[in-house]
């Protein structure tokens, strides 16, 4: 099988539109809380970590029924 390297360059959606939204922030086009305005940047690990909680979960309810 081949080595395939793959390389990202440039900024990624979640880092344009957290750039967007700083920006718009700091113009004062809109007022929302700066939690909002980076929920880009931490909306995405929120996924992972639930969705690492969901298969954890699952595995521990698996091992527990004898699944």
């Amino acid at each position: 099988m081949e080595n395939v390297k793959v390389e990202r360059k440039g900024i990624g959606f979640t880092g344009l539109l957290t750039l967007i939204f700083i920006t718009l922030k700091l113009c004062g086009v809109i007022s929302w809380s700066w939690v909002w305005v980076l929920a880009p940047l931490w909306i995405g690990w929120a996924l992972v970590l639930l969705i690492i909680g969901v298969v954890a979960l699952g595995a521990l309810i698996a091992d527990k029924w004898g699944w």
